[in-house]
């Protein structure tokens, strides 16, 4: 289906204005700009991590803008993309992306993504090859098979059992979506707590107000567990950069870095001195490797 131009995006009242493309039904939200200076030079594409949208992107976009040509999206489920009632995982994700740079971009990209949008590409990039040219990880999530979560005491599964209920999964979601909450979180992951403006917070509270937005947050905790990030490694055949904030609390970067280079040793990699999003704490940082690494490409 044709493209239809929107008027709701944080990015759209700058330069860059945003569309929906139909995706089984359900619309997704993009924004695209930039324009590649050399025709061998991919598109790079942005995807955000759980609870964010191509407005966490800003920055990216605003600095690389006259390199590269750039995509941003939104995954369904968050942002301003479609919130229907769906079992929400990896493969879905996967499937969205790979449509989509099949039918809206038109050739390989580089993908790009932060935490869960990281575990998504990754899966794009060694499932569907064909729409990949290479793969940017930041801060990426996802499990590693060999290592095994604590066995839950009987206390533990019978809350988790009572957490999964509708009206408390529901509870929970309205209490994580409050502003206050928001900036909390934000500056527990963010070393620069300057960095945590009001406008990002608005950012991530306003998805959250969508029809849909609290069924979406309760079935992605009820997914069962994808493929492994080794998994995905032990297929992928493409380039691969990892951007670590090595200050992130969710995640051990030095460890998680080695498991990676344990399964794909072939990878570049660079620790900055930042939290959980590198890409909008760092942002000068993240855009000059970011830049460097993609202009290799050609």
């Amino acid at each position: 289906m044709t493209p239809t131009m929107t008027s709701t995006s944080t990015l759209e009242r700058g330069r860059f204005p945003g569309q929906h493309w139909t995706w089984r039904g359900h619309p997704i939200y993009y924004v695209r700009a930039g324009k590649s200076p050399q025709a061998s030079r991919p598109p790079l594409l942005l995807v955000h991590g759980f609870g964010a949208s191509t407005d966490h992107w800003r920055k990216t976009i605003e600095g690389l803008q006259d390199d590269v040509e750039l995509w941003a999206i939104d995954l369904l489920g968050f942002g301003r993309s479609g919130k229907p009632p769906l079992a929400y995982g990896g493969e879905l994700w996967r499937d969205q992306l790979h449509d989509f740079i099949q039918e809206v971009i038109g050739q390989p990209v580089v993908l790009a993504g932060n935490s869960l949008g990281g575990y998504v590409c990754l899966a794009v990039a060694a499932q569907k090859p064909e729409s990949a040219r290479g793969l940017v990880l930041l801060n990426s999530a996802g499990p590693f098979s060999d290592v095994q979560p604590r066995q839950p005491s009987r206390f533990s599964r019978m809350l988790r059992s009572f957490a999964l209920q509708d009206w408390v999964a529901f509870l929970i979601f309205q209490n994580t979506r409050r502003r206050s909450v928001i900036r909390k979180t934000l500056e527990k992951v963010y070393l620069d707590k300057s960095a945590v403006t009001d406008r990002l917070v608005e950012e991530i509270y306003r998805p959250s107000c969508d029809r849909g937005a609290a069924k979406v947050f309760a079935s992605v905790f009820r997914t069962p567990r994808g493929a492994t990030v080794d998994e995905l490694l032990s297929q992928l055949n493409k380039p691969l950069l990892m951007l670590w904030g090595e200050g992130d609390p969710w995640m051990n970067s030095k460890d998680r870095s080695a498991k990676f280079r344990q399964y794909y040793p072939n990878l570049s990699e660079h620790f900055l001195n930042a939290g959980h999003c590198p890409h909008d704490e760092v942002p000068d940082q993240v855009n000059a490797l970011l830049k460097s690494w993609v202009t290799d490409l050609d």
